[in-house]
């Protein structure tokens, strides 16, 4: 399947594939500039000779001090048609740069790119519901990012009074 998925990109995308690098890995690897996220993870899904039509995992890296950029976000495709083959499409992204939400093609998406943005801090673009998941509304910084102290900001969440809150909200209801 490698071959089969290098050679599309190649030929149908090759203005989107960010760079070819050797990973060491029993998945197969591509990795893709954050604007070819949508129409190349549409084609992947929908080329029949492909067919990667489930989303079995979106997570990030923080390569901090290791890799520039600092980030990349991770998608493990299966396919459930062609023997559970997998790939993994990495995205390279810096800090502050987003990339584009992939609900529109996977509804699956939604609450990994959720997660991904509460605990490291990148958002996607045109996401439905681009919030914390989570941790409080009130949570200061991204907890999972190499660059997060290990005591945390020293901020006071008062966690009594967020389930307080909680509390009266069942009560009332």
């Amino acid at each position: 399947m490698k071959e089969i998925v290098e050679r599309f990109l190649k030929d149908k995308f090759p203005q989107f594939i960010y760079k070819e690098e050797v990973v060491s890995s029993n998945v197969p690897v591509f990795f893709l500039k954050p604007e070819g996220v949508l129409p190349v993870l549409k084609a992947l899904k929908n080329e029949p000779e492909i067919e990667l039509n489930y989303l079995n995992d979106l997570t990030a890296i923080d390569w901090l001090g290791k890799k520039e950029p600092r980030f990349e976000v991770c998608y493990l495709l299966r396919s459930l048609n062609k023997s559970s083959t997998r790939v993994q499409i990495k995205v390279p992204v810096e800090d502050g740069e987003g990339v584009p939400s992939i609900v529109s093609i996977f509804k699956g998406a939604n609450w990994p790119e959720r997660e991904v943005f509460d605990l490291f801090g990148i958002v996607f673009h045109g996401h439905p519901q681009m919030e914390r998941l989570i941790l409080p509304d009130n949570f200061q910084g991204h907890p999972l990012r190499k660059d997060y102290p290990l005591e945390g900001f020293g901020q006071d969440y008062l966690i009594e009074d967020l389930l307080t809150i909680h509390v009266s909200e069942d009560m009332q209801g």
